[in-house]
């Protein structure tokens, strides 16, 4: 059954706590799931987390843990001396995991925890895991697989695979390795089952085997599981050799990340937070694109002076200038947005830059034509001033035709010169349109209306 966690449970929780009855307490928490539990630590204080997390069996704890948010996790590590973080946390937990835990954890404690692990080929397993980038194939993977030879029999396949299970919480796949330990293939079970045990795994394995290099980036890694609908990937180093794999709970925290973190700079926000962050982290994360913003205002505002003279002859232009403004702005982070989505799926396809620039433009062509259809039937009706209304229209017409095109280049040049395109779809692209519209607003203003 699903947990729901209730203002009110927190408050009961906190009293119980408080009391310091735990057997209470140790038996509520033995009817939730792990991840339950870190969504309980996350409400209380760092006393009450370490009182509660205290009293937890240490498999379960241990779990616990690699569930919390950063700075909770890192509270409770705290808590903990080296020798208690080996034996209780890093033993109970795979090794990517492990990984993840060690490296939030200062330099010199670091190097304590490896050394007091007891099992020296999980010891080396967690050090090689930490020599990569976090956001890479290596980064991700878990060393803990099943492996067997090609040139094996069935049946010592089998009495391999009970013996490597025992270490191993989840069995996704069987790999078929070759005397050089490199990938050549998978195993299935099922085949396996209905094999003669004297047969040859050569004779049985899957060839062609999808694998990616350590050095792969992590939405990479995330685009390919998903492309190609897996639950764990096999990761080879430079040699070819199968060095650990990648399962999809670990690419579905790389896929909630990257989310994150461009809805935030599409947000206008450069740092990645969190609203529990201090007030100066969350200012600091924002004041840079609403500096942005304020330049951008600036220059629209000496664009608006630049034009006073028109403005005084034709006063009714200004009543138009928000609309121009805030029309460039929406259609070019439309654009811009649709960019980025195929951007970050893959699936922009093979058309060339000239081919989706002809196509934005068909769209903001149909959807110019029909917003200038209804602002020129609006003035229409309540303006007396042929003038405005034509003047208003085209301008429309060639404000979203130009903010269509420009929000459909920018994120494709942003991401050639590897910068991440989510930046186009934020205050940037909105400030340059604003501005880049009044302009063409009105110089089609002093180019039509004393022609009209």
């Amino acid at each position: 059954m699903q947990f729901d966690l209730t203002q009110q449970y927190i408050s009961n929780l906190k009293k119980t706590i408080k009391s310091d009855d735990k057997d209470t307490l140790r038996k509520g928490m033995e009817e939730l799931h792990p991840a339950d539990i870190a969504e309980i630590l996350d409400e209380l204080s760092k006393d009450e987390g370490r009182l509660l997390y205290s009293i937890l069996e240490e498999e379960i704890a241990a779990d616990v843990l690699v569930e919390l948010e950063e700075d909770v996790r890192e509270n409770l590590l705290a808590s903990l001396s080296s020798k208690e973080i080996a034996d209780q946390v890093i033993d109970n937990i795979e090794s990517d995991d492990a990984a993840d835990v060690i490296a939030e954890l200062p330099d010199k404690v670091q190097e304590e925890v490896i050394k007091l692990i007891e099992d020296p080929e999980q010891a080396s397993d967690i050090a090689d895991l930490l020599t990569y980038d976090e956001n890479t194939a290596g980064g991700l993977m878990a060393k803990e697989l099943i492996a067997v030879n090609k040139d094996w029999a069935v049946l010592k396949c089998v009495r391999e695979m009970r013996r490597q299970a025992e270490i191993i919480d989840e069995v996704y796949a069987v790999y078929v390795v070759d005397n050089d330990k490199k990938l050549i293939g998978l195993l299935s079970l099922n085949r396996l089952l209905i094999t003669s045990t004297e047969t040859k795994i050569e004779d049985v394995y899957e060839e062609n085997a999808i694998s990616v290099p350590v050095e792969t980036d992590a939405e990479e890694v995330a685009n390919i599981m998903d492309k190609y609908d897996l639950v764990v990937l096999p990761v080879v180093d430079s040699a070819g050799k199968l060095v650990g794999k990648i399962t999809i709970d670990d690419v579905v925290d790389v896929i909630k990340e990257e989310a994150e973190k461009d809805y935030q700079m599409a947000s206008g926000i450069s740092e990645d937070v969190e609203s529990s962050d201090k007030a100066w982290v969350l200012s600091r994360a924002r004041l840079p694109w609403l500096l942005i913003g304020l330049v951008g205002g600036i220059f629209g505002a000496q664009i608006i002076g630049l034009y006073e003279h028109d403005i005084k002859i034709y006063p009714e232009m200004a009543f138009f200038i928000p609309l121009i403004a805030a029309m460039g702005g929406n259609v070019g982070v439309q654009s811009s947005a649709l960019i980025v989505q195929g951007l970050a799926n893959n699936t922009l396809g093979v058309e060339s830059l000239t081919s989706k620039l002809i196509k934005e433009l068909g769209v903001a062509l149909i959807n110019g034509l029909i917003c200038s259809a209804v602002i020129l039937g609006y003035n229409l009706i309540f303006s007396d001033s042929l003038a405005l209304s034509l003047t208003v229209s085209v301008a429309l017409l060639s404000v979203i035709i130009f903010a269509g095109l420009f929000g459909t280049l920018i994120p494709l040049l942003l991401d050639r010169a590897d910068i991440d395109a989510a930046l186009a779809t934020g205050p940037f692209i909105t400030t340059i349109n604003d501005i880049l519209g009044l302009v063409v607003y009105f110089v089609i203003g002093r180019l039509m209306y004393g022609a009209v």
